[in-house]
């Protein structure tokens, strides 16, 4: 879960303590020929803002990074920056830099040179080259290795080279395409929080394009999530994990459990759900606009909500279901429980390993019983 904004009560502010737009996408669609690879996106992000456009290959994310940084045209809508339309102006003067994904670094050149590339192209001052040249690289503790060419460097060091010369330049919107993408996980885990730590030294507006889920919660203010080419949902990276609005939000952001049934009456600010695979019920928190009784609804659970326990819960719990322990994954930390109800579909259970050597007081073929409190129940629409 990112250590950032919490909020879960549905849609963010802009930004912490900033309540315009710094970023303004305005009704941005893109067209290659019949396919529609950015549908209507409008967007707000604010100044200083780390933003991250989350969404399989194909969503339209990349798209989307690319018309920000003027490598391509919108098919219709505008972009604001700063109160400035971008429409009307190429790449190299835009204030935006991108760092893409292979980092693209010139191997006959040194790291400072690599850094500095961009400066001596626009003819900045030699001794200002030197003074920013320097600043960036100590920026990303990069110093010591400032004569080294790109094949002495590992791949997070050739990362760090790669931000370098994107800041630089001091832009005042920062474009990352799967920056991290080519580390390997442990590695993209460190950098993930020395990427966040930068951003917020600088200052600088980033926006993020990211397939992987961990890596958007983990560094980003507010998430995009997009499907094909539109937006499912924009929100702090809690509120999208905890209060998803729609199954495809619910899935596509880490594990869950989706039941099915038919919505019966609101008691006590509960909404009854009926369930042939719970005799005693499922139950989720109402909502304002929440359907009708008799109407299909979904609720999803949270691995990690379920308890998993060998004795049955007391006559009449609601979110109480049994079933068969199929396979057990320990994985550490944690352990997951892939439990078959009597109906034959399949259930998770993921539970914190408390105990140091991992014992499992629930072995595989065990039969078990499952329940979660009514607040875990997310109430989608079918």
């Amino acid at each position: 879960m990112s250590g950032r904004t919490q909020d879960v009560g549905g849609e963010a502010p802009l930004a912490p303590g900033n309540g315009d737009a710094f970023l303004r996408i305005e009704g941005v669609s893109k067209n290659f020929g019949a396919v529609v690879a950015v549908d209507d996106v409008s967007l707000d992000i604010a100044r200083g803002e780390f933003f991250a456009l989350l969404g399989p290959s194909g969503c339209g994310k990349t798209t989307l990074l690319r018309m920000l940084a003027g490598f391509e045209t919108p098919s219709g809508g505008g972009i604001l920056l700063d109160g400035v339309d971008l429409a009307a102006l190429p790449p190299y003067r835009r204030p935006v830099n991108m760092m893409f994904q292979s980092y693209a670094l010139f191997p006959h050149m040194t790291v400072a040179g690599n850094v500095a590339f961009g400066l001596r192209q626009d003819r900045v001052p030699r001794a200002e080259i030197a003074a920013r040249v320097a600043e960036a690289l100590a920026l990303v503790e990069l110093s010591p290795l400032a004569r080294r060419k790109p094949h002495q460097l590992s791949g997070g060091q050739r990362q760090r080279v790669a931000l370098a010369r994107s800041l630089v330049k001091r832009p005042k919107l920062l474009l990352l395409d799967e920056p991290l993408a080519a580390l390997d996980k442990k590695l993209r885990e460190q950098t993930q929080f020395e990427l966040m730590e930068i951003q917020q030294r600088v200052g600088i507006t980033f926006v993020i394009v990211t397939h992987d889920q961990d890596e958007a919660m983990t560094v980003a203010d507010r998430i995009a999530v997009m499907e094909e080419g539109r937006i499912a949902q924009v929100d702090t990276p809690a509120a999208i994990y905890e209060a998803p609005r729609s199954r495809y939000v619910a899935e596509f952001i880490g594990d869950v459990n989706i039941f099915e049934g038919r919505a019966q009456a609101v008691n006590g600010g509960d909404l009854a759900v009926a369930l042939a695979e719970a005799p005693c019920g499922l139950a989720a928190p109402a909502r304002a606009d929440g359907p009708a009784a008799g109407d299909t609804v979904l609720l999803a659970v949270r691995p990690e909500k379920i308890e998993i326990a060998s004795a049955p819960p007391p006559p009449g719990t609601v979110n109480a279901i049994a079933g068969q322990v199929t396979e057990i994954a320990y994985l550490g930390s944690t352990s997951t429980y892939r439990v078959r109800l009597d109906s034959g579909r399949m259930v998770v259970s993921t539970q914190t390993n408390r105990l140091r050597h991992g014992g499992e007081a629930i072995g595989r073929g065990a039969r078990v019983h499952l329940s979660w409190p009514v607040e875990a129940s997310i109430l989608l629409r079918a």
